[in-house]
């Protein structure tokens, strides 16, 4: 077997069913861990009861994104495709990713085409992966990135692990960024591909507020961790500006300020080369309509 299908949950247990019974449809056989971030909906005795051939993790505090770093521990396949519980991927699609990280020993993460549901409609961030800036080597099968959406990919696990998985800290809300930065100082590739189709049906159990607090504050952390001291005096700058001035904002803000001793502690800049591909971003980023939570 070449992929395991990784899936995180909190409290969507009817969503997490319909995702799970469309891995068991798969043109190609794969293990399936579920992580459950202490739900309170039974999602974890659902899981146990309809899907036995699943592997359940259950854990008694929500981890966040780190949770996809406790399924990775128990991975054994070269790949591992991360799935959220309110995506699912179309039936060949992991084997269509797998085939791309065979054939490219360097490459490290592949992300699909994301089509929203109902209707089958683009994501609004496809065009910009699609369209992406970043420049690449000759030999990647599709465009080059900067970074990542989690639900969406498949990663090399072996990449995964080299690089730290995602962080504790950023806990969950484009806590992608920083991994990927790291995956390509390391010298590993990212790519769009446009034939791995994904479906994402937007789950209504969500806490937008608190996602989008943890974007901004992850936003300014990733910033300060990785960027040159003046990329990341002008770009504080610019989300400062832009940001709504509320509550959520305000807290946001105090989160980054809190963590500025540990950003200070655990400041890396990044190569020269991999600088060069996150500002070629910045024009896209600024114009794009789907990073709505630091906009």
């Amino acid at each position: 077997m070449r992929f395991t299908v990784v899936v995180i949950t909190r409290d969507r247990r009817r969503s997490l069913l319909a995702t799970l019974a469309a891995a068991r449809a798969l043109t190609e056989r794969a293990p399936v861990i579920v992580v459950d971030n202490a739900s309170g909906d039974g999602s974890a005795a659902a899981v146990a009861e309809g899907f036995p051939e699943a592997t359940l993790i259950r854990s008694p505090r929500n981890l966040g994104a780190v949770a996809r770093n406790l399924a990775v521990d128990h991975v054994r396949t070269p790949y591992v495709a991360f799935w959220d519980d309110d995506t699912w991927w179309d039936p060949d699609a992991p084997s269509r990713a797998a085939g791309l990280l065979d054939a490219h020993p360097r490459l490290a993460v592949v992300t699909g085409r994301i089509l929203v549901e109902p209707g089958g409609r683009e994501d609004p961030i496809v065009p910009e992966l699609r369209h992406s800036p970043v420049p690449g080597p000759p030999w990647l099968p599709g465009p080059a990135l900067g970074s990542f959406l989690a639900g969406a990919s498949m990663v090399r696990a072996e990449a995964f692990r080299e690089a730290g998985g995602f962080s504790p800290r950023l806990w969950l809300g484009g806590e992608e960024e920083l991994l990927s930065a790291d995956l390509m100082a390391l010298g590993w590739q990212l790519c769009f591909a446009e034939d791995v189709v994904v479906h994402h049906e937007p789950s209504r159990v969500r806490e937008a507020h608190l996602r989008r607090r943890h974007g901004i504050r992850n936003t300014l952390w990733f910033t300060w961790l990785r960027r040159p001291l003046p990329v990341a005096v002008r770009r504080t700058a610019v989300l400062l500006r832009t940001l709504p001035r509320d509550r959520v904002t305000a807290a946001a803000l105090a989160e980054a300020a809190a963590g500025l001793a540990w950003v200070a502690r655990e400041r890396r800049v990044l190569p020269p080369d991999v600088e060069d591909r996150l500002r070629r971003l910045e024009a896209s980023q600024r114009a794009s309509r789907a990073r709505r939570y630091v906009s």
